[in-house]
C-alpha cells in the first residue's frame, strides 16, 4: 500500500481534477438538471465504473495501445463520438416530456442511464491516457502489487469525485425544478442532446496531447 503521505498527495490532485469543471461534470449536471437527483446519481456511477475500467487496463498494460497505436487511439476516438451524437439524436427524437425526475425516471431506466455514462467513459481515450499519465507518479512498486495499487488510487480519484459531483447533482437538479416551475417542457431534452453534441465534437477535435 503506498504511504500516507503519498495518498493524501493523490487525493489533492483529485480534488483539483474533480472541482475543474469537465466534460463527465457536464455530463452530469445537465443530467440531473433535466431528470432528476437519480438519474445524475447514476450518470456519475456509470462514469466511475469507467474509471474503474480505465484503471484496471492501464494495470494491465493495455492503455499503453493508444501510446504506441495513434490507429487506435483515433479510432476509439472516432467510435466515441459516432455514439455521442447517436444519444443526442435518440434524445432529440423522443416524444416524451420530462415534467420531473419521476417522469424521467419511467421514461428511461436508471441503469440505460448509468450505462450511457459508462459508455461515453469508455469512449474517451483521452481519459486512459489521463490515467496512464498520472497514475504512475503515485506508484510505489516497493511496497506491494502495482496493479492493487493503481485499482486503490482509482478508489481515492472516485471518492473525491463523488463528493464533488454529489454537490453538483443537488445544485442542478434544484436548479432544473427552479426552471421547469413545475410546467414541464421539452428543454430537458434540448439540453441534454446540446451537451451529447458538444461532447461529440470535442471527440472529433481534440488530439492526443
Amino acid at each position: 500500500m503506498p504511504a500516507l503521505s503519498t495518498l493524501l498527495l493523490f487525493s489533492l490532485a483529485c480534488l483539483a481534477l474533480a472541482a475543474t469543471p469537465g466534460p463527465d461534470m457536464l455530463l452530469i449536471a445537465s443530467r440531473s438538471a433535466g431528470q432528476g437527483l437519480r438519474a445524475g446519481f447514476a450518470t456519475l456511477f456509470g462514469i466511475q465504473l469507467g474509471t474503474y475500467c480505465h484503471a484496471l487496463l492501464a494495470a494491465l498494460g493495455l492503455a499503453q495501445l493508444f501510446v504506441l497505436v495513434p490507429m487506435a487511439y483515433d479510432a476509439v476516438r472516432i467510435a466515441g463520438a459516432a455514439y455521442l451524437l447517436y444519444l443526442a439524436w435518440t434524445t432529440l427524437r423522443s416524444k416524451s416530456v420530462l415534467r420531473s425526475s419521476r417522469a424521467a425516471a419511467a421514461v428511461q431506466p436508471l441503469r440505460r442511464i448509468a450505462l450511457q455514462g459508462l459508455a461515453t467513459n469508455l469512449l474517451n481515450p483521452k481519459m486512459a491516457l489521463f490515467v496512464l499519465a498520472l497514475f504512475p507518479q503515485f506508484v510505489e512498486p516497493q511496497v506491494g502489487p502495482v496493479a492493487l495499487q493503481i485499482m486503490l488510487l482509482a478508489t481515492v480519484l472516485n471518492v473525491v469525485g463523488l463528493g464533488v459531483n454529489a454537490l453538483v447533482i443537488v445544485a442542478s437538479s434544484r436548479m432544473g425544478r427552479t426552471l421547469a416551475g413545475g410546467k414541464g417542457g421539452r428543454w430537458p431534452q434540448y439540453l441534454l442532446a446540446m451537451v451529447f453534441g458538444g461532447l461529440a465534437l470535442r471527440l472529433l477535435t481534440a488530439s492526443r496531447q
